[in-house]
């Protein structure tokens, strides 16, 4: 009878010890963040300037430069504005993601401008390629982050959403309104202050201004109709001098298999494709 006890002991080490060993093999899934640096502070070889006037990839009295570590655009070559408007374009489109951007006005605005867009540029979204734009074109068509600066007196919301060339679904409703104001604080002088988008294809956009949601909205889609799933991202230049000091992205376009080493539980949209075993 002595034996019992220690036998009984070494069949449940046994059966335990074989249980752990026959679990299949799960993948070590990692939930931290991926963000991916679009502007890497050193060169702007992965954007392409689009001027009113000018081909993509002129960059017209040097509006776009990079000066210290930031995307700057100036104004110090220009006489008058005359209608060149401009953007820089990341170099690819997206779908699903969250972009921030920090950024601030400093100087005063190019003589020639109207008063609208004194301390007024915008991240735009959903955009056309800079190469499908006609050579005069001011503004792409897309969705607009509309970024603005206040003046010192009066109230002026940041990250508005600003409709060149198209509409959205506000509150339950399709809007055909060219700016609709979100409820963010007023930014006066040449303070840094954090932008972000939140993009779900057509389905969803959310502002957040300094971490907070200013505005919501969804059904995005060109004046014809057309609904806009994705597009490129771009950087404005409306008369308006200002610094990006950071223009980041987090996709939220993946592998959504579970089983996937690269999946993510923050996707909220599937890339079978992008999966690996």
């Amino acid at each position: 009878m002595r034996w019992t006890q220690p036998l009984l002991y070494i069949g449940l080490a046994t059966v335990v010890m074989t249980g752990c060993n026959s679990q299949p093999n799960t993948p070590n899934h990692s939930d931290r963040e991926e963000w991916i640096d679009l502007f890497n502070g050193q060169d702007l070889d992965d954007w392409i300037i689009k001027i009113a006037g000018s081909p993509p990839g002129e960059n017209t009295l040097n509006t776009f430069r990079l000066e210290d570590g930031k995307i700057v655009v100036s104004y110090d070559q220009y006489d008058e504005l005359n209608g060149r408007w401009g953007h820089i374009f990341y170099k690819e489109p997206f779908s699903h993601y969250r972009i921030e951007v920090e950024y601030r006005f400093v100087g005063e605005q190019v003589a020639g401008a109207p008063e609208w867009a004194i301390r007024n540029n915008g991240i735009m979204y959903h955009a056309q390629s800079p190469y499908e734009m006609a050579i005069d074109q001011g503004y792409p068509a897309c969705m607009e982050v509309q970024l603005l600066g206040g003046n010192g007196t009066d109230e002026r919301h940041t990250s508005n959403l600003v409709t060149p060339g198209t509409h959205a679904v506000y509150e339950g409703e399709l809007r055909e309104d060219h700016i609709i104001e979100s409820t963010s604080k007023t930014y006066h002088g040449d303070q840094w202050v954090t932008a972000e988008v939140e993009v779900h294809g057509n389905d969803l956009a959310i502002h957040r201004v300094e971490g907070e949601e200013v505005i919501r909205y969804s059904g995005m889609q060109l004046d014809d109709g057309t609904l806009l799933h994705e597009g490129y991202i771009a950087l404005q230049a409306e008369s308006a001098p200002i610094e990006f000091r950071s223009v980041r992205l987090l996709n939220l376009k993946g592998c959504m298999d579970d089983s996937a080493s690269n999946y993510k539980s923050y996707f909220v949209a599937n890339d079978p494709d992008a999966c690996t075993y």
